[in-house]
Order: structure tokens, then C-alpha cells, then sequence
């Protein structure tokens, strides 16, 4: 039983470094599978991986906290500061790094954080709050720094189906058929192998745009790079260290660092130059590192207790 155990502490330590890479070969095969299907496979990934963690949420634990205010408020202002930082160095590294800041808490953060002992209740909060304040947010901000083609409907219909969607279809099982979604809920490790596939199917349709896309700059492709992995370490830490002031660091971690990247790669291709869509790419990459090594550390202690 132990060997089992370990086994399945190894798998889920390297799953998703190996889905990206599986992704990075495969580029070319996932994106041609990505396109037949019409762009619904990962939608419809994200919606029943929401489903079966929202089964677990009780509406009635939900409130909005401090935490909160604090997190929103450090999206909001530090993606403007790190856009006019950099906007006389290089305007499309300066799009880049403030889409990696202004992009909403990941519909998988509730996931990954209840992997790893965090509040499933205060991330759910956050991810309604967040995402439907960046709803509303996005557009202003995108209209200074993007194209100006921005509105608030195109944002809106891309989050609510997403969000709101699984988490009305989870309460409505929790009323008529309460056991049925207590078991979805006790079976939650079954979401982490679908954020797996979706990371995959991303990692490959995202490669096959950069290798495509016509005008690449590789000293800016890098320096994109770069500035993703210094701002994912940066909100994971501020994150932590002001979920540990409310009593969760873990929450405060993941609402902070882990990004809607989905979303933040087709805002960056759709209202800015598309160029800057390599930052939230690089910016997945970066997050399931530290996602991976979080997992690692945290089945490595509750293994030694």
C-alpha cells in the first residue's frame, strides 16, 4: 500500500511538467485535434473540472473577506504600474507583463489549492469576485493599453458560461440529489487529470501560434519569458504572505499566482499586439512549475506525518 502511495505521489508530482512537454511535442497533432473539435475541448474540460470542485462548496460559507480586497486591489494597480514601467523599454513586453497581472484567478486554483490543503470556500469566493470584476475591469484597462477594440460583452460571455455555468449546474445536484453530489466531491482528484489534458491541448495550440506567427523577435520573446517567470514568482509570494495574515496561505497563494491563462492569451491576441500572448504562455509554464513543486513538497510532509 505504501509503494501504491508513493507511486501516486511521484505521478502527480511530474503530471504536469510531462502534460507540457507532451504538449510541446505533440504541438502540431493537438492543435489540428484543438481545431476539428471548434476550440470546445478545453471549455469543456474547464466546465466539469469546476463542476465536480463546486460540489463541494456550500453557498452559505461563502463571504467576501479582507483577502480579497487585498487581492483584487494588487491585480488591478500593479498590472497598470508593471505596463507603464516597461512601456518605454518595449511596448509589447510591457503588454505582455501587465495581461500576466490583470488576468483573473484560474478556474483550476480552486483545484490545485484544495490539493493542497487550502479553502476550497475562499478561493470559490474569490474566483466569482475576481473574475467578474476583471469582466468589468478589462475593458477600461485594454482601451488605454490595447487596441481599442475591447468591449465588455466579449469579455463577459467568455467568463460566465465558464463560471457561473458549472458552479448553478453543482448546486442545483447539491439540492435535488445531495448524495450523488457528495460523491462527485469526495471523488475531486478526478479534476486534477482533467486540468492535465487542458494544459496539454493549450501548450500545444499556443506553440503552434508562436512557431506560425510571422513577426517573432527572439530577444523579445525571451525578455517576455523572463518577465512572466519574475512576475508569477512575485504574486505567488505576495499572495502567500497576505493569505498568511487572514489565516491561509495556501488561498492567498494560488488566488494571487495561479492565472486564467486561457483568457489571458486570447485577450493579449484579441486587443493588444498578439506578440504579447508569448508572456501568459511562458507564464503557464512558469505556473506549473511552481505548482509541481508545491504539490511535491506537500506530499512529501504529509507522507513524513
Amino acid at each position: 500500500m505504501e509503494i501504491l502511495h508513493a507511486l501516486y505521489r511521484n505521478v502527480r508530482t511530474i503530471a504536469m511538467p510531462s502534460g507540457m512537454v507532451i504538449g510541446a511535442l505533440l504541438c502540431r497533432p493537438i492543435a489540428a485535434l484543438d481545431a476539428w473539435s471548434h476550440h470546445t475541448i478545453t471549455p469543456a474540460l474547464i466546465f466539469m473540472m469546476l463542476f465536480i470542485t463546486f460540489c463541494r462548496v456550500e453557498p452559505r460559507r461563502m463571504h467576501l473577506e479582507p483577502l480579497h480586497g487585498w487581492l483584487l486591489l494588487f491585480q488591478v494597480v500593479v498590472s497598470l504600474g508593471v505596463y507603464f514601467l516597461l512601456e518605454p523599454l518595449n511596448v509589447i513586453l510591457a503588454q505582455g507583463a501587465m495581461i500576466c497581472v490583470l488576468a483573473p484567478i484560474a478556474m483550476a486554483a480552486v483545484v490545485i489549492g484544495g490539493m493542497l490543503g487550502g479553502s476550497i470556500t475562499t478561493m470559490a469566493t474569490y474566483s466569482l469576485l475576481c473574475n467578474m470584476a476583471i469582466a468589468v475591469i478589462a475593458p477600461a484597462v485594454l482601451s488605454v493599453v490595447g487596441n481599442g477594440e475591447c468591449s465588455f460583452f466579449e469579455i463577459f460571455r467568455r467568463i460566465v458560461p465558464l463560471l457561473v455555468g458549472p458552479f448553478l449546474a453543482a448546486q442545483l445536484l447539491r439540492a435535488v440529489l445531495p448524495k450523488i453530489a457528495e460523491w462527485i466531491g469526495a471523488h475531486g482528484q478526478i479534476s486534477f487529470y482533467m486540468w492535465l489534458a487542458s494544459l496539454t491541448i493549450i501548450i500545444g495550440r499556443t506553440m503552434v501560434f508562436i512557431m506560425e506567427y510571422p513577426d517573432t523577435d527572439i530577444y523579445v520573446e525571451a525578455a517576455m519569458a523572463a518577465v512572466a517567470g519574475a512576475i508569477c514568482l512575485l504574486q505567488f509570494i505576495v499572495g502567500r504572505r497576505l493569505g498568511r495574515r487572514y489565516g491561509d496561505a495556501v488561498a492567498g497563494g494560488q488566488s494571487l499566482g495561479q492565472k486564467n491563462t486561457v483568457l489571458a492569451i486570447w485577450m493579449a491576441q484579441s486587443f493588444m499586439n498578439p506578440l504579447s500572448s508569448i508572456a501568459p504562455t511562458a507564464y503557464i509554464i512558469w505556473q506549473n512549475i511552481v505548482n509541481s513543486y508545491q504539490i511535491y513538497k506537500h506530499d512529501r510532509l504529509k507522507a513524513e506525518k
